[in-house]
């Protein structure tokens, strides 16, 4: 059986394996959420580019609600923490959210414009408003949460929601976007033909640029701001405590991973060559493999903040003694050993009847599909 340090590591993995595959597989959703009123001209445009991901959104979410229950399990602190600093941010996530189920299974049930166009925008906005607030959130994690724990160990909050709409936070935010737009193109592009994959490309270019253009604005800000670093003694493998240890916020902290472990400056790289094959291979029509390219990009990205903020989690800029890390938020042994071994059954789980899902319904959607099949199609 594995010791307490191990757990905590496996579980800072596994969860990060979680945000990552939420990532690949929801965001490719909320991708084409956020094309749909442009790569959609029309009302068959529109259904055809809702139906590359109609049959597979909600099992989708699966990534997203195992996620947010891994975190909830394994770092109890964080999620306590987190969502009461971000809990308007959050439900300004879970009201965007809300109009995926809806529009999805309401949408095409009328054969009003007006009451079509209302649900599209409502998956648009159930799309992009999501991405760009989880940028957000890793913005204000690079930078410092103000929170901080009384005697008690109870949090307490000291910000505010506009104070998360800073620009290094908005940048991240940006950079989130673009890469689950991309994300998204690209598998619109695969799924479909004429028109609707030559808008679904030309989106995946200018989001792909953009994307290198802000990830490596982003790596350049983050030079300049102040990061954290332990400079006590700790016990990976003691009792949570947060207050057992001596925080100090130092510039270019955020970077000391990279000359410690030179290896690790393998996840920005694998970002970077990610996006780039992505691009080339949309471009010579090879989308399924720059699906798969845009998988790791995406890894890359969410890799590149996990590692830069290793051992922290969440940052506190009001007191940074306070600061929860992978060390000191931790579920108690029994908990994370049990969750482990429930992982490793459930996972594969789901890694199977999705694939075998996304293998019975491949191939293109078409206008003449939707047409033909008008009151099964979404």
């Amino acid at each position: 059986m594995f010791d307490y340090e191990t757990l905590k590591l496996i579980w800072w993995l596994l969860v990060g394996v979680l945000l990552i595959g939420f990532a690949i597989m929801d965001g490719h959703d909320m991708g084409v959420g956020m094309l749909l009123p442009w790569a959609g001209r029309s009302d068959v445009e529109r259904r055809v580019v809702i139906n590359t991901v109609g049959p597979h959104w909600d099992g989708n979410q699966v990534w997203f609600i195992t996620g947010g229950g891994a975190i909830f399990a394994a770092w109890p602190l964080i999620y306590a923490t987190a969502f009461s600093g971000f809990y308007w941010a959050m439900l300004a996530v879970l009201f965007a959210l809300f109009f995926r189920p809806v529009g999805f299974d309401y949408r095409s049930k009328i054969a009003d414009p007006r009451w079509r166009s209302t649900w599209d925008w409502g998956l648009f906005i159930g799309g992009t408003v999501p991405p760009l607030i989880f940028g957000v959130a890793f913005g204000n994690l690079l930078q410092g949460v103000p929170f901080h724990f009384d005697s008690m160990l109870m949090s307490h909050y000291t910000g505010s929601f506009w104070a998360l709409l800073n620009p290094f936070a908005l940048l991240c935010g940006l950079v989130s976007s673009l890469m689950l737009l991309m994300h998204g193109g690209i598998y619109l592009a695969h799924r479909t033909e004429g028109v609707i994959a030559a808008r679904a490309r030309a989106a995946v270019y200018v989001a792909g640029l953009g994307l290198l253009l802000a990830f490596s604005a982003a790596g350049l800000w983050l030079t300049r701001i102040d990061g954290y670093l332990i400079t006590s003694l700790i016990d990976p493998g003691a009792l949570p405590d947060p207050l057992a240890k001596t925080v100090e916020r130092s510039p270019g902290a955020w970077f000391a991973n990279y000359r410690a472990w030179p290896w690790t400056i393998a996840v920005p790289v694998l970002a970077y060559t990610g996006a780039v094959l992505a691009l080339l291979l949309t471009r010579a029509g090879r989308t399924g493999l720059a699906f798969i390219a845009s998988a790791f990009m995406l890894a890359g990205v969410i890799g590149t903040a996990a590692v830069s903020m290793f051992p922290f989690l969440m940052p506190s800029s009001s007191m940074p003694n306070s600061s929860l890390t992978v060390w000191d938020s931790a579920s108690s042994p029994l908990t994370l050993a049990i969750m482990f071994w429930a992982t490793l059954i459930f996972m594969p789980l789901i890694i199977l009847y999705t694939g075998w899902a996304y293998r019975v319904m491949r191939g293109k959607v078409t206008a003449e599909h939707i047409e033909h099949n008008s009151h099964s199609a979404y």
